[in-house]
C-alpha cells in the first residue's frame, strides 16, 4: 500500500482569517487542492451538524467559522459549492441554531438538509450492504469535501473522517442499522461500506476545540488549537486518534478501511507533515468508558470475558436531567425506551447498547454507565494509560 500524508496544523481559536492562513500552509503540505477541482465542478462539503440543534461552542458540530475558512479558498477554485449533512426536521432551525444559516448566507453558497434535497439508490458492494439510498447532492457532486469534528463517539470511539459520511444516507436508516447489525464489528463494516460509496476527496479535521469523554454529543470541549488535513481520510483518522491516545488498530472503522485497501491506518506508512504527532498528542485527554473495553479484548480469552463483562457500558437514565422529549425513544432501534410520566425509561432486556439515545440527548439526561466494580477498574487502567503516555 503506498504512503499517505496528513497535515497536521495549529490555529488556536476560531478567527476566520488565522483559520484560512492555517489551512493554506496545511493544503500545501499535502500538494494543494487546485489539481482536485476545476472551474464549474460541483463541490459538496460534509460537515458534522450531528442532530438535535446546539450552538458551536458545544464542539459537537464542525464549527461554521472553521467551515467559513474553508470556503473562503473553496470559492476561488471557482466550484459551485453545497453545504450540508442531514439533520432532523423539527420547529427549531438547527441551520440557525448552529450559525451555519448566517454563515452560508454570509458566503453566498447553498446550505441544505439532505433530506430535502433527496436520496439516490446506489449500489456499494460492501461487506455488509449492496445497496444504500446516498444523498442526491453526494451522488451528484464531482468533488465530496469532508469536513469531520474530532471528537470520541461512546460507541466507536472515534468520530472523524470515515464515520462522518454516516451522514450522507437517511437518518431513518442510520437507525435502522443500528439494530441490524448490534455487533459494533459489523456494524463498523457498515460505516466503512458507506465511506467507502461516498467517496471524499478531500478530508479537513475541525480539531481547534475538540470533544473529549463521552462523544459526540455528551462529552466536554477540549482546546487543542489543531486542524489536519489529507487526501487519506483513513490515515487522517488513524493520526487523530493517536494524538488523543487511541491506537488505530483499536479503532474499527480505520482497522477495517485499512484492512480493505480503503486507505492507509498503520502510521508506519503515513508521513505526517507540519507539526509532529508527539509534539500535539495529549496523553491526559478523556476517552469514553468503551476504551478500557476495546483494550482488554486483546487479553488471553479467560480474561478477557472477565474484564468485558466488567467493562460493559449501558446507557442510564439521568432522572433529574431528563425534560421527556422523547428524543432517545424516536432514536432507538429496538424501541427500548419510552417515556413514561414525563421521564424516559430504558428496557435493558431489549436494550442492545448501540447509546443512540446517549449521542441525540441534549440534557445530559443518558449518560454511559458500568457497576462500580468495573468503574474501579476503568479509572485504574486509565491512569496507567497516562502514565505509560507520559513516560513515552
Amino acid at each position: 500500500m503506498d504512503r499517505a500524508k496528513v497535515a497536521i496544523i495549529r490555529a488556536h481559536e476560531y478567527d476566520r482569517a488565522q483559520i484560512r492562513s492555517a489551512l493554506e500552509q496545511g493544503l500545501a503540505l499535502i500538494g494543494g487542492w487546485n489539481h482536485l477541482i476545476r472551474p464549474g465542478d460541483d463541490v459538496f462539503v460534509k460537515v458534522n451538524h450531528l442532530p438535535p440543534p446546539s450552538p458551536p461552542e458545544r464542539a459537537i458540530v464542525t464549527h461554521p467559522v472553521f467551515v467559513e475558512a474553508v470556503l473562503d479558498l473553496l470559492k476561488e477554485t471557482g466550484a459551485a459549492i453545497t453545504v450540508g449533512d442531514d439533520i432532523r426536521a423539527s420547529d427549531e432551525d438547527g441551520f440557525r441554531t448552529s450559525g451555519y444559516r448566517a454563515m452560508c448566507e454570509r458566503a453566498g453558497v447553498e446550505l441544505v438538509n439532505l433530506k430535502q434535497s433527496g436520496f439516490v439508490k446506489v449500489r456499494c458492494n460492501g461487506h455488509r450492504l449492496e445497496t444504500i439510498y446516498l444523498a442526491k447532492a453526494v451522488a451528484d457532486a464531482d468533488v465530496v469535501i469532508n469536513l469531520p469534528k474530532l471528537k470520541t463517539h461512546s460507541l466507536t470511539l472515534l468520530t472523524g473522517g470515515v464515520k462522518n459520511l454516516y451522514g450522507t444516507i437517511p437518518s431513518g436508516l442510520r437507525t435502522r442499522f443500528h439494530g441490524d447489525h448490534p455487533r459494533l464489528e459489523d456494524f463498523c463494516q457498515v460505516l466503512v461500506d458507506i465511506f467507502a460509496t461516498a467517496k471524499p476527496t478531500l478530508t479537513i479535521m475541525d480539531g481547534i476545540v475538540a470533544m473529549e469523554g463521552e462523544g459526540p454529543a455528551g462529552g466536554k470541549p477540549r482546546n487543542l488549537g489543531l486542524m489536519l488535513a489529507s487526501l487519506d481520510a483513513v490515515a487522517l483518522d488513524a493520526a487523530a486518534g493517536r494524538i488523543i491516545g487511541l491506537d488505530p488498530t483499536e479503532v474499527l472503522t480505520t482497522r477495517i478501511a485499512h484492512e480493505r485497501g480503503l486507505g492507509v491506518g498503520d502510521l508506519r506508512n503515513i508521513e505526517v507533515v507540519g507539526e509532529r504527532i508527539e509534539s500535539v498528542s495529549l496523553p491526559d485527554f478523556s476517552l469514553p468508558a468503551s476504551a478500557a473495553g476495546r483494550f482488554v479484548q486483546r487479553l488471553p480469552r479467560f480474561l478477557s470475558q472477565f474484564f468485558v463483562r466488567l467493562l460493559t457500558i449501558r446507557p442510564r437514565v439521568v432522572t433529574q436531567n431528563c425534560v421527556g422529549c422523547a428524543a432517545c425513544p424516536n432514536a432507538c432501534p429496538v424501541g427500548a425506551i419510552a417515556v413514561r410520566k414525563g421521564k424516559a425509561k430504558i428496557d435493558r432486556s431489549i436494550c442492545i447498547q448501540c447509546m443512540c439515545c446517549h449521542e441525540v440527548c441534549r440534557y445530559n439526561a443518558i449518560m454511559p454507565t458500568r457497576s462500580r466494580a468495573g468503574r474501579i477498574l476503568h479509572a485504574v487502567m486509565n491512569a496507567g494509560r497516562r502514565l505509560l503516555a507520559a513516560s513515552a
